[in-house]
This record gives structure tokens, C-alpha cells and sequence, in this order.
């Protein structure tokens, strides 16, 4: 079965033909990260518009690379929750139009599931059930598994997911959009142990996370040094701060495999391209004997490949949508 999938939830517009939910026939990227720089962030409605811009070319050049014509697709898969509203609805009414025009069913996919399943490509051995741990711009959640449509939020974070913190710690140390990337980078060869930096704990909630006072303090450190006139490392900030997000992940990622009693543990998301991340979950799941499995960097970030891998087992699991589908900026991923 070859899925014409579709992904626009936040500031790349993507579309890729997958087979049989496991194989990438071709997948067609344009990013608007040189547009959003000027911001230091993404801006909703430029996003938008730029969505509106690429999306005819984006989902062609999948086609064309895949050799096939829409006559080739036995369904539409889109993106349509959660992420920024107005580019999922460039997304959705895309799909929706391609479906009507062609009578193809359309497959509306959850975002968070389909970075889940980037690694039902990456490793075709991999199945459920497993214990995922998803970390994003804007989501930090540890996803019991049990089916490929089946899921169950175990664990999340109560303000900032991951990834908001990793951005905004780089952009208040001068870094560029994406900052979590370049400041991962910078992290390289810096002391880990050179600042005290909190960790924080949810209370009565073994399992959640909280963000927002490890970013706070990284915040005030900076402004006041910089009030002080004072020059920070900032290799050796970087890497604290690195160090600080991932040991908070990894603690709570661990603790809920061994009381869940999981074997199987993944990681999912754009923030599952940090090295430090990849490497101690990693660690941690050879000390313990578990399989760990995440994905290549470059199926980490927002793709269509992983929409149509999920979108797969949508259609399996009876879950196809009418003409009636709209665009949720929010939904559980259950």
C-alpha cells in the first residue's frame, strides 16, 4: 500500500510516498529555518504563508521521485494535530482538496504518533509494545505503546517541554534559530560540571517533568553576568545546561521502564537528535539490558516519512476521515 503523506504543523512543509508503512519511496523537505532566523523563532504567520508558497511543489517532487502519479497512491495521509493552527490548516485543506479530486481515503495522523513511528522506518524489526520517550519544541511526553494506534501518556511536562528550554537558553547566549542544535554543538568539549543548575520534580508525580525553572535559571545567570560585565564559558554553560535537560529526561525515562517492567525503550523527536541524549539513554539501556532504539537525525526533525509510516496503521486500525476533517492546534496523543 503507497501512502501519499503530507506534514505542515510547524515550519517545514513535507510530503513523502511510503510503502506498506515501513518504506520511504521518496520524501521532499523545504524548510523555513533562513526565513525565521530574522525572528529568532518561528512566526505563526509567516509560517503560514510560506506553507501556502511550497506545499504544490513539495508534494510533486515526492510524487515525481517516487515515479508515480496520483493514480499511484492508494491513500492521503496528513498531518492535523497538534502544532500551529494555521499552517496545519494549509496542510489538512491540501489533503482534503487531493482527496476529493482523486476519491482517495484520507488518513488524518496525530504529529506526536508520527515521530513515534520515524522509527518503524529507521528499525523494521521494531514493534510494540515499548516505552517511547517523545521530545520536542514543544512536547516532552514518555508514551506507553501498546499497539501501533494504542498509546498512553505515562509521563509529561507540567510547563516548557525540552526542547523550548534547550531553544531559549541558546538564543539568550547569542545562538541563532534552531538554537537547541547549535547549543548541543557548542556543548562539545565544554565542562558539564562547571555551573550548578536545578533539577526540578514534580511532586506526587514521579513520571513529570518541568522545565521551566532549570530555563529561568539559565536565564538569570546569563543576564546577570552580563549586568556584572562579566564573560561567561560558554562551552562549559552550554554543556551544564545540556547535561541538566538530559539527566532530567533520562531519570524519569528510566524510572518508568523499570516500574513498568518495559524492555523495548525509543526515543522520538526533534530533541532525539542530541547527542548527549542519544548517547546516555543509550548507556543506561546497555547497564540495564534493555533494547534501545531511536531514529537518524535526519528522520528526527518533521518529514512526511513518518506521517505515512503512521498513517499505514491508521488505515489498518479503520481510522480514515471525511471532508469534514479540521485542524486542532492541541489533542492528547491517546
Amino acid at each position: 500500500m503507497k501512502i501519499l503523506s503530507i506534514e505542515s504543523s510547524c515550519d517545514e512543509t513535507a510530503a513523502a510516498v511510503v510503502e506498506n508503512g515501513r518504506t520511504v519511496l521518496s520524501s521532499s523537505v523545504a524548510s523555513q529555518i533562513e526565513e525565521h532566523k530574522l525572528y529568532g523563532g518561528v512566526v505563526p504567520e509567516i509560517a503560514s504563508r510560506l506553507h501556502c508558497e511550497a506545499i504544490n511543489g513539495v508534494v510533486r517532487k515526492a510524487l515525481d521521485d517516487a515515479g508515480l502519479d496520483i493514480k499511484g497512491i492508494d491513500a492521503i495521509a496528513v498531518t492535523y494535530a497538534p502544532g500551529l493552527i494555521g499552517a496545519l490548516l494549509v496542510g489538512v485543506n491540501f489533503a482534503k482538496g487531493l482527496s476529493l479530486a482523486s476519491g482517495l481515503p484520507l488518513i488524518p495522523v496525530h504529529h506526536l504518533r508520527s515521530h513515534i513511528a520515524s522509527n518503524y522506518i529507521a528499525h523494521p524489526e521494531l514493534e510494540p509494545p515499548f516505552l517511547c520517550l517523545v521530545v520536542s519544541g514543544g512536547h516532552s511526553h514518555i508514551v506507553e505503546v501498546t499497539d501501533y494506534t494504542v498509546m498512553r501518556v505515562i509521563g509529561k511536562t507540567r510547563d516548557d517541554a525540552a526542547g523550548e528550554a534547550f531553544d531559549k537558553a541558546a538564543r539568550t547566549m547569542g545562538m541563532p534559530y534552531p538554537g537547541g542544535v547549535h547549543l548541543d554543538r557548542t556543548a562539545e568539549g565544554g565542562d558539564p560540571d562547571s555551573f550548578v543548575l536545578p533539577r526540578p520534580h514534580v511532586v506526587g508525580s514521579p513520571y513529570d517533568m518541568s522545565f521551566s525553572g532549570l530555563k529561568t535559571a539559565m536565564i538569570n545567570l546569563i543576564h546577570n553576568a552580563a549586568q556584572r560585565g562579566e564573560e561567561l564559558p560558554v562551552k562549559d554553560l552550554s554543556a551544564s545546561f545540556r547535561k541538566a535537560v538530559v539527566e532530567s529526561l533520562t531519570e524519569k525515562f528510566m524510572a518508568a521502564a523499570d516500574d513498568l517492567g518495559c524492555r523495548k525503550l525509543v526515543l522520538a523527536g526533534g530533541v532525539s537528535a542530541n547527542s548527549l541524549l542519544r548517547k546516555t539513554v543509550k548507556a543506561e539501556c546497555e547497564r540495564r539490558g534493555l533494547s534501545c532504539y531511536y531514529p537518524p537525525r535526519e528522520l528526527c526533525g518533521d518529514n512526511g516519512a513518518m506521517v505515512g509510516a503512521q498513517g499505514y496503521y491508521e488505515y489498518l486500525a479503520g481510522h480514515t476521515a471525511s471532508s469534514d476533517l479540521n485542524a486542532r492546534a492541541t489533542m492528547t496523543i491517546e
